[in-house]
């Protein structure tokens, strides 16, 4: 028995609305309406290369694999950041609204530019392996396991797209994508560097305020808020914020330290009891002449 392999056709349609236009001109914006017969196991981009091969060849798309591997098809679908490869039709009740990713410039129809991304990619401190790992690296496998989840990520930019600081917004922060990329090299076992700073500064990390709507959508369930935004901000206080660990970071670790640093001390010491007299009288005085002082 020869085994059939054409899809089975449902009965029905379905309805696409997809939002149009050219660049980032409004006035070219627009919606156009589309029925498309329905098939078993569609999923919206199906829906778009059938309109692309007999309805409306001029509609621009996005997409590379077909298989959730790639993210080239990110959109929004119903006002949901989304992969158009993977959201079945069947899934969604009416009519479907396709539009571009809102947090991205439009380069036309459903094409965005994300440029920007691999910009931010490039200011990302890279990998530096600690001076005393030596020639061989042993780690843990847990260890290891922490920094896989974060390479998990296919950079369909759904994350970045649905962060309401980057939407809606100037400021400087990298993203969640980006903050993921950080926190994959801060937690390999064998990375010497501290990218806390670059965070706190470049990175914006403070405008976060962990909505985690990015940890919502992630196509790869990525726990993209819990496991690298909330340690990268817990890293940064402890490094520039917390009081304790700035005293134990400058206290000498060697007998060069400790002179320097003694030195220190004790020029701050001499300019204090200097120049206390000269402006503590006169502002002593001034007070009690206010009546504010005994």
């Amino acid at each position: 028995m020869s085994q059939k392999t054409t899809i089975q056709m449902n009965t029905g349609t379905v309805k696409l609305k997809i939002q149009r236009g050219l660049g980032a001109d409004p006035s070219t914006t627009r919606y156009d309406t589309f029925e498309v017969p329905h098939e078993d196991g569609m999923v919206v981009l199906n829906a778009i290369h059938y309109i692309q091969a007999n309805i409306d060849p001029s509609l621009a798309a996005r997409w590379n694999c077909k298989a959730a591997r790639c993210g080239s098809c990110s959109a929004e679908i119903n006002g949901k950041p989304r992969l158009m490869c993977k959201t079945r039709v069947d899934t969604i009740e009416g009519e479907i609204t396709v539009e571009p990713m809102k947090a991205f410039p439009r380069l036309r129809d459903l094409v965005t530019d994300v440029t920007e991304n691999w910009r931010v990619a490039a200011m990302i401190p890279a990998f530096s392996p600690r001076l005393t790992a030596g020639k061989e690296w042993r780690f843990y496998q847990k260890d290891v396991d922490r920094s896989r989840e974060f390479r998990k990520c296919i950079e369909c930019f759904l994350c970045q797209d649905v962060c309401h600081v980057i939407r809606e917004h100037e400021s400087d922060y990298i993203g969640p994508r980006w903050v993921v990329k950080a926190a994959s090299l801060d937690m390999h076992p064998m990375d010497g560097l501290n990218r806390s700073k670059f965070l706190k500064d470049a990175g914006g990390l403070g405008y976060c305020n962990i909505t985690k709507c990015c940890q919502e959508i992630c196509p790869e369930h990525i726990v993209i808020t819990d496991d690298a935004i909330i340690p990268e901000k817990e890293r940064v206080v402890d490094r520039h914020y917390d009081p304790l660990l700035w005293v134990y970071r400058h206290l000498p670790r060697n007998e060069v330290q400790f002179e320097a640093q003694t030195k220190r001390v004790l020029k701050l010491v001499f300019w204090v009891a200097l120049l206390a007299p000269v402006v503590l009288v006169p502002a002593y005085y001034l007070l009690k002449a206010l009546g504010l002082a005994p």
